[in-house]
């Protein structure tokens, strides 16, 4: 495998500007998700009723809300809670995707016709209605919103494991191992699904990109992080009934949703065409 020095990545990079531009996007809003759970400029929870709906300006660079708070402060805090979510989300439906879809894909028979018609079964369930019957019965908050989507996930993420798997389970490189002994296990995980990175990476964008617009109309629904916590999809709905009075309550939550997404969307697109 070759070496992946900063002048390679470059030259990556400016081959492929569609991964470098969605990767970038990305990192800087982890990067303000990780500022805003240390620091923010002003309060996120504080009310100040001096300050109520001020439109943005040097001391407020977003406005204020109808309760006088920062949204910018708001925003970058939100924000944090929308990557947690979306991490979680896809490390428990990849985690489990992989490992069911990999297992299914190498071993083949009844093992696999029984889990892939359950993967089936979930896949023909509207996902948005899904996820509203498990957090209704799991009840509000962040955890139970990373539970139910990543439930959903998994049968994503099993499906492109199983199909990488199947393709490349009968290659010379595979069967080699499985002449020298090597364990099943061990040639899932470092000898085939290494080859599938890119498929592998490519779905972690995308489901990246599901998870936080989910995570977003989970919370606009009150099914979320619960109020006074700043949540971007949360921030959307209160700033509904503001529109015209203060328009930049309901604009920069709603442009940092869509930027966070376009992200995800452009390295998704990067790296299936890498």
């Amino acid at each position: 495998m070759k070496k992946w020095t900063l002048s390679r990545i470059w030259e990556y990079c400016k081959v492929h500007p569609k991964v470098f531009a969605g990767a970038l996007i990305l990192f800087v809003f982890l990067i303000l998700s990780l500022l805003g759970q240390v620091w923010t400029p002003f309060s996120v929870t504080k009310m100040d009723p001096l300050s109520v709906s001020q439109s943005p300006s040097l001391l407020h660079i977003f406005g204020t809300d109808n309760f006088g708070r920062d949204v910018f402060s708001r925003v970058i805090n939100g924000c944090g809670i929308t990557v947690l979510v979306a991490l979680l989300t896809n490390l428990v439906g990849g985690g489990i995707g992989i490992l069911v879809g990999s297992l299914t894909g190498y071993f083949g028979g009844s093992f696999d016709q029984i889990l892939m018609r359950i993967n089936d079964m979930l896949l023909s369930f509207p996902s948005v209605l899904l996820a509203l019957l498990l957090i209704s019965f799991l009840g509000p908050g962040t955890l139970n919103v990373v539970l139910a989507l990543g439930i959903l996930f998994i049968p994503s993420y099993a499906r492109i494991a199983r199909g990488e798997v199947i393709r490349f389970k009968d290659r010379d490189f595979v069967r080699s191992a499985r002449l020298q002994g090597v364990s099943p296990l061990r040639i899932i995980f470092l000898h085939i699904l290494p080859n599938a990175r890119i498929s592998l990476f490519t779905a972690a964008a995308i489901g990246f990109n599901n998870a936080v617009l989910a995570e977003a109309s989970m919370s606009y629904l009150g099914l979320g992080l619960q109020p006074p916590t700043p949540s971007l999809g949360r921030m959307l709905f209160e700033a509904q009934s503001y529109l015209l009075n203060c328009p930049w309550y309901a604009l920069f939550p709603g442009i940092t949703i869509i930027l966070m997404i376009l992200g995800a969307a452009l390295l998704s697109e990067g790296l299936k065409e890498s």
